[in-house]
């Protein structure tokens, strides 16, 4: 999905408005005069006309203007455009329940900012169950596309500040901090062109929706102060997403640039750059027991991962009272790794679990039919001469794994080692089990 539908495009005349239903330093813009407002997209289209809908912007960083934001992107939607505009700034205090969208376009051109007021968020918030996440707000609906040169600004620094020293994942954890992009039950969200920055906490979160596209996007977030780094600030999570592409993007986080989460499918990912990162992971998934959790049909390629964690990485839950499911039919292909600890992995004793656990709690996810080809670059040396860690779960099927053209090396020296445990059937290339590595 490149393009939304744009059905309905007259949809809502600008006549039927009265003035006084315009609030303060808004603007309806009719169609026919549009012209001089349309913007080239991504890849170069002209967006079609629509009636354009402005906001007054903040006078300042206490200056809240979400109330102004509901009323413009109502007035917007069934076929109209939000324009927020360049050199402008629109700060958002409120959280905004945006689920009511249908064939809408926001033009992000200025800055969406949210406030940084840790106590009104933790308790005004959309929360959900999936590893105690919270939001600011939610989209839903159908046939929704942002797009633009502008930021959506989640003013992370204060977050990151407090955060400090604390770990999303540790059961006695209640500090949550709200994810700054978050669709549910949406289908056909198209998002074009702007920068995310400083996101709390994960950067994107897609729940129960589907064709979700990403484009030409930058996503950052940095600290400045060293004792209090970003954590937690994915590029990209999903949970029950049928449908999602990410293409042409730059990332620069802290963690996962791309993560797919429990039952999502039909995923494709082209030229994607990341720097400092924990990899494109396929999961985690299998951590809540008695579950059955899925990711499948994905297709990753021209990616160039620098200075991280992992690279290619495939990730289960092992413990007690997990779940179970399986990794399906993944293709990673032309990745590029520099710098990276651990190039390939399958880590299946996920999250934090050591390994008298993991070996008495083995994962029950299976991994099937996965292709690695046309891997090259160096890892980090963390791990020794190891490039490949494939180690699979004695409780756990892992077939039809096949490595072709890997071209990894190690600083620690040569020759490169690939690991292969309990892996059934043959990968395509040499490897030697974990008790034989040099490390």
């Amino acid at each position: 999905m490149k393009v939304l539908a744009i059905a309905a495009l007259f949809a809502g005349a600008v006549s039927g408005l009265a003035s006084s239903h315009v609030i303060p330093g808004a603007h309806i813009i009719p169609v026919k005069e549009t012209a001089a407002l349309r913007k080239v997209g991504a890849h170069g289209q002209k967006y079609p006309d629509r009636r354009t809908v402005t906001i007054r912007a903040s006078k300042n960083e206490k200056d809240d203007v979400s109330a102004d934001f509901l009323w413009g992107i109502k007035q917007a939607n069934h076929g109209g455009r939000l324009l927020l505009q360049k050199g402008k700034t629109y700060m958002l205090g409120k959280k905004l329940d945006l689920t009511f969208l249908d064939n809408v376009e926001v033009q992000l051109d200025g800055e969406l900012k949210f406030t940084d007021d840790i106590d009104y968020w933790q308790a005004n918030n959309f929360y959900y169950s999936f590893q105690k996440s919270i939001t600011f707000w939610r989209w839903g609906g159908k046939d929704i596309k942002i797009f633009g040169k502008g930021t959506l600004n989640g003013n992370g620094q204060e977050w990151y500040d407090a955060f400090a020293g604390l770990e999303i994942l540790d059961s006695t954890n209640t500090f949550y901090r709200p994810i700054l992009f978050l669709t549910e039950n949406a289908t056909r969200v198209s998002v074009e062109g702007i920068t995310q920055l400083n996101s709390p906490c994960w950067t994107n979160f897609f729940v129960q929706s589907k064709d979700i596209s990403f484009d030409n996007v930058f996503i950052n977030a940095y600290s400045t102060n060293a004792s209090s780094l970003p954590k937690n600030t994915d590029g990209f999570d999903s949970l029950n997403v049928d449908g999602l592409s990410v293409t042409n993007t730059r990332i620069d986080i802290g963690d996962d640039c791309f993560s797919p989460k429990p039952n999502t499918s039909n995923i494709f990912v082209q030229n994607l750059w990341c720097n400092n990162t924990h990899g494109v992971s396929m999961g985690s998934i299998g951590q809540y027991a008695g579950q059955m959790d899925y990711i499948e049909n994905a297709h990753i390629e021209n990616v160039t991962l620098l200075n991280g964690q992992n690279g290619a990485r495939l990730k289960a839950w092992a413990g007690q009272n997990v779940g179970y499911g399986r990794i399906n039919n993944i293709t990673y292909r032309n990745i590029h790794i520099e710098n990276t600890d651990a190039p390939v992995v399958l880590d299946q004793c996920y999250f934090n679990v050591n390994a008298t656990e993991c070996a008495a709690y083995p994962s029950a996810v299976n991994f099937t039919n996965i292709v690695f080809d046309n891997i090259y670059g160096t890892s980090s040396g963390k791990n020794g001469k190891v490039v490949v860690d494939l180690t699979c779960s004695p409780n756990a099927v892992c077939s039809g794994i096949q490595l072709s053209n890997i071209d990894l090396t190690s600083p620690a020296g040569d020759p490169p080692e690939i690991v292969c445990d309990g892996i059934q059937g043959d990968i395509g290339v040499d490897c030697i089990s974990s008790n034989s590595t040099s490390s």
